[in-house]
């Protein structure tokens, strides 16, 4: 506990940003797309059920992996996917998902693939029962954002990534759905000296 308080404190001293700002520890100041993300994106909230169903194919797509690996590969998957259109993912059959094994520039982990098709087929069942993905959300966070640092996992995306999983999403645990609910900015947890740190 103490080696990787001493490491991150450590690294935290080593980093140099190009404009001075602190941010977030787990920011590369070395890749700029990583930054822009972290300045822009995320942890600010998305109502949009577009951008909703993109972030979360691209976190289920992380699992073993590192968001930064998914993010560098981003463009690859909106290419790969039709932009994420909802209406066309659902309506993916065998052959192009056997078509996205091959696609160039994205993971091509078949079990993931397929868990993209399901999960957007799911992601439309609970559209068309709630009226929006952001109202099923909205229903889990009674609309609130979280303010918490530290945690990779949380009663609430214990809560959701059960739900999710008994509807039948694959790739939905709860530490990549407590990912997701940060991503998608109903917990903010950017870290304590970060510029975009929670204020009181």
């Amino acid at each position: 506990c103490g080696f990787w308080r001493r490491l991150c404190r450590r690294r935290e001293k080593n980093m140099e940003w190009h404009d001075g700002k602190h941010r977030c520890r787990w920011a590369n100041p070395k890749n700029e797309l990583y930054i822009r993300y972290h300045d822009e994106e995320w942890g600010k909230l998305v109502r949009d059920d577009a951008k909703l169903f993109e972030m979360l194919i691209l976190e289920c797509f992380q699992a073993g992996l590192s968001w930064e690996c998914i993010l560098n590969k981003r463009e690859a998957f909106r290419a790969a996917f039709d932009e994420f259109d909802l209406d066309k993912v659902c309506g993916y059959d065998e052959a192009k998902e056997e078509a996205l094994r091959t696609a160039p520039g994205i993971v091509h982990n078949r079990l993931k693939i397929h868990a993209a098709v399901t999960n957007a087929r799911i992601f439309r069942e609970i559209q068309n029962e709630y009226g929006s993905f952001d109202t099923y959300l909205t229903h889990w966070t009674g609309d609130a954002v979280i303010h918490e640092t530290g945690k990779v996992s949380s009663p609430l995306s214990d809560a959701v990534s059960a739900d999710l999983k008994k509807r039948g999403m694959k790739f939905a645990g709860t530490v990549i759905i407590y990912s997701y609910l940060q991503a998608v900015g109903r917990i903010e947890s950017h870290e304590d000296g970060c510029f975009l740190g929670y204020k009181m």
